[in-house]
């Protein structure tokens, strides 16, 4: 097993006002050339958008993008026409593919939206654009790795062009449960969304992330209610 791990307070910080954010891996005026991604994870942002703020129409191509507000209301407007509202316990994914614009604003008058957004380097260049939102409540149990997002579209969550898996844990303290891997080169990073969990006798708080892969499985318990978010994908990038 090898691991690679990132505590919060290393994250690229960037505070824009209306925007703050925290950068797991490089992204916009944050660089660090040993933290451009882990495997085919490529953006986990951790970003607080305030009152009647966000980001206008911009554009993506070619990448999986995947959006879990923790609080507030986000509203999505996109080019394929889609427009809509998401909070906490559900889940956006998008297949920018070809080309697609969208914008994300803070949909409250009272408070500021909290979300993460990970992007994912899909198996498949310009494929079709494409647009799903999931409850979390509708896929899996408390105390359980909920999953929320596969390759495939008739499995539980939603699905994306990538062989990846994201689970979603909420874990009362005590609680402690085996991970096991997919499938066969991939590897796992977590994120502690709130908590404290053990990690394969790594100790993570709220906002670490833990990178572990060459391992088929890995223990995961928790030493006080926590939130914990993993992100399975190969860690070999695409040959496109």
């Amino acid at each position: 097993m090898k691991k690679v791990l990132h505590k919060a307070e290393s994250r690229g910080f960037q505070n824009h006002g209306w925007l703050v954010a925290n950068h797991t891996f490089s992204f916009a005026n944050y660089y660090d050339s040993s933290r451009m991604h882990f495997g085919n994870l490529r953006v986990l942002n951790d970003d607080y958008v305030a009152v009647g703020q966000g980001f206008g129409m911009h554009p993506h191509a070619n990448m999986e993008i995947v959006t879990i507000p923790l609080s507030g209301e986000l509203h999505h407007r996109d080019s394929m026409g889609n427009f809509g509202a998401i909070q906490k316990g559900e889940i956006q994914v998008m297949s920018a593919g070809t080309g697609v614009q969208h914008s994300e604003f803070n949909g409250l008058k009272d408070q500021a939206v909290t979300l993460l957004q990970i992007w994912v380097f899909p198996n498949r260049q310009n494929v079709e654009p494409r647009y799903q939102q999931i409850r979390v409540s509708e896929v899996g149990q408390p105390n359980e790795f909920r999953q929320i997002v596969s390759p495939f579209p008739e499995d539980e969550g939603a699905w994306i062009h990538q062989e990846a898996w994201l689970h979603l844990a909420e874990f009362d303290q005590g609680v402690a449960r085996e991970y096991s891997l997919k499938k066969e080169g991939n590897g796992v990073y977590v994120f502690v969304i709130s908590g404290e969990v053990r990690v394969s006798d790594e100790v993570l708080s709220a906002r670490d992330g833990l990178g572990i892969y060459e391992t088929s499985g890995f223990r995961v318990e928790a030493l006080e209610a926590s939130e914990v978010l993993l992100i399975e994908v190969p860690m070999q990038l695409p040959r496109i």
